[in-house]
Formats: structure tokens, C-alpha cells, sequence
């Protein structure tokens, strides 16, 4: 939508990705352990995701809410799951609060109340701003959206309460990410077919971050961030709970997280897609 701050997005992300000193390199080799005394990890299943109508009014068309961490109507940062049925298309609305948000299945048009329908395929990414008019259309059975703020509770008004808040709104089509490999970024350890696309970051030092995992991956990502959120989008991952010799499946819409120094032992049988939201660096070897 906004061409220049859809570049500035791109270019940021590149300039801090391939920022790759050798001294950052061997500090992140002999900081990160193998072994960590008291892990944090925990994960969610999709299968346990409790969904609620966002407009009861609405009916059995209104849009489902299904938090996966924090609390969409308190003033945390939250991160949930939209569903929506085929054909849905909201009156022309606000929010209270700016939201970023991914597709995870089928189409979704969100732009502004009298733009033509651009439909976002799975992976694409969006950011709407408080106040800012629009609409939220979806395409195909049981479409779905993961949609994060920073702090709620998550409202929906009327237009007429239209506030400019400064930002603006980007929408990313997922042919358009930039994704950067281990020859551009010391976040990928060598020898290592992953990817990753830096999304966004503010000034607290959160960022959101995409990791595209290959098939037949079988790794570890290690992080020393007191705030990770990994969010399965596309595909699924097995996923080792530390200490023990319980794998589970985490398929699109399940999650795992941690605080402080943590390993997340991960495989794949085909290629899947995470968002992880964080406040520090991760290391994938």
C-alpha cells in the first residue's frame, strides 16, 4: 500500500542482517550452551485453543478469536488467532490499537474501505494502525490470520471515531519478503539451509522475526531473549521438550516459548514456517 515505507521495512532488515562481524560470531559460539540447567520451554497446541465469536452479533458469521498468549481484552501484548469464514467481509471499522498480523490459511484482503481486493496469500504480512479506517475480507474454508499487538485490550469501533496515530499501513505479499541465508546473516550458523526475514522491531528492543525451516531439518535455535514466542504459521515441526524424550507435533497455530537462555530442539519432515517474536538475538545451528 505504502510503497515507501514498504522499502524502508526491506531495507532496515538488510542492513541489520548483514551486519556480520567475526567478533559477534565467536561471542555467540561460546555463549550459547548446549546444556541448560533449569529450561523455561513450554509449548501450546492448537488443539487446545478455546475460540470465542468476536462479534456475537454477527452470528455463525462472525469472525473466531483464539488466544494463543497473553490476554486480547487486557493491557499486555497478545498474540491470538483470527478465523474466518469463506466469504466473510467486515463493515468498514477501526481499532483502538495498531495490530500486525500473517496469513496462516487461505485469502485475506485487508486495505483500506474503497481499495480493490488484494488478496494475501499464506505468509503474507500486514500491519494495521489504530485509527486508521479499513476492512478485513477473507477467501476460502477456515481462512486464518495470526494477529499480535503490543498492549489491549483489542477493540473494534465505528468510523466515525477515526484517529491519525502517525503510522501508516504496509501490506507485504509473501513473493515480496526478503529472506537472507547463512552467507548473509550470523544468525544462520554455516552448513544450514535455513532462512530468515526481520519483520519489524520497536523501540523497546522486540522484534518479529520469520524462520523458514527446510525439510528434513533437524536443529537446534538457541536464544538468550527474555520474551520468545515461536509461532507455527505453515507446515508443522516436532519439537523435543528439554530433559526429557517427549517430542510433539506442533502444527499451524501451535507455539513454543521460552525466558533467558534457552535451546528449542527442532526437525521437520517438510518445510515449515515460524514467526518468533523476541527481544534478542537467535542463533539457528
Amino acid at each position: 500500500m505504502i510503497k515507501s515505507s514498504f522499502y524502508l521495512l526491506l531495507i532496515v532488515g538488510l542492513i541489520v542482517s548483514c551486519n556480520n562481524p567475526k567478533s559477534e560470531e565467536k561471542t555467540a559460539e561460546n555463549t550459547f550452551s548446549e546444556f541448560i540447567e533449569n529450561p523455561t520451554n513450554q509449548i501450546g497446541l492448537s488443539s487446545d485453543i478455546i475460540w470465542e465469536q468476536m462479534n456475537p452479533a454477527r452470528g455463525d458469521k462472525s469472525p473466531l478469536a483464539g488466544t494463543i498468549w497473553g490476554n486480547r481484552k487486557a493491557e499486555v501484548p497478545t498474540g491470538y488467532i483470527g478465523k474466518f469464514v469463506d466469504g466473510f467481509s467486515s463493515p468498514p471499522h477501526i481499532h483502538n490499537v495498531t495490530y500486525r498480523a500473517i496469513v496462516m490459511k487461505g485469502l485475506i484482503h485487508n486495505d483500506d474501505p474503497k481499495a480493490e481486493n488484494m488478496w494475501m496469500p499464506v505468509g503474507s504480512f500486514w500491519t494495521q494502525p489504530a485509527g486508521e479506517p479499513h476492512i478485513t475480507s477473507a477467501k476460502g474454508e477456515g481462512t486464518m490470520a495470526y494477529i499480535e499487538i503490543d498492549t489491549g485490550p483489542y477493540l473494534v469501533k465505528p468510523t466515525n471515531e477515526y484517529f491519525n496515530n502517525g503510522e501508516r499501513p504496509i501490506n507485504i505479499d509473501a513473493s515480496n519478503i526478503t529472506w537472507l541465508d547463512n552467507t548473509q546473516t550470523n544468525w544462520i550458523a554455516a552448513n544450514n539451509q535455513s532462512k530468515i526475514s526481520f519483520l519489524w522491531k520497536n523501540a523497546e528492543g522486540v522484534r518479529g522475526i520469520f524462520v523458514k525451516l527446510p525439510k528434513d531439518f533437524k536443529r537446534n535455535i538457541y536464544t538468550k531473549g527474555t520474551i520468545l514466542y515461536g509461532v507455527i504459521i505453515d507446515g508443522n515441526i516436532d519439537y523435543k521438550i528439554p530433559n526429557t524424550d517427549s517430542i510433539m507435533n506442533l502444527d499451524a497455530g501451535s507455539y513454543f516459548e521460552s525466558t533467558g537462555n534457552s535451546m528449542h530442539e527442532i526437525s521437520t519432515t517438510e518445510e515449515a514456517l515460524i514467526y518468533i517474536r523476541t527481544n534478542d538475538k537467535i542463533e539457528i545451528k
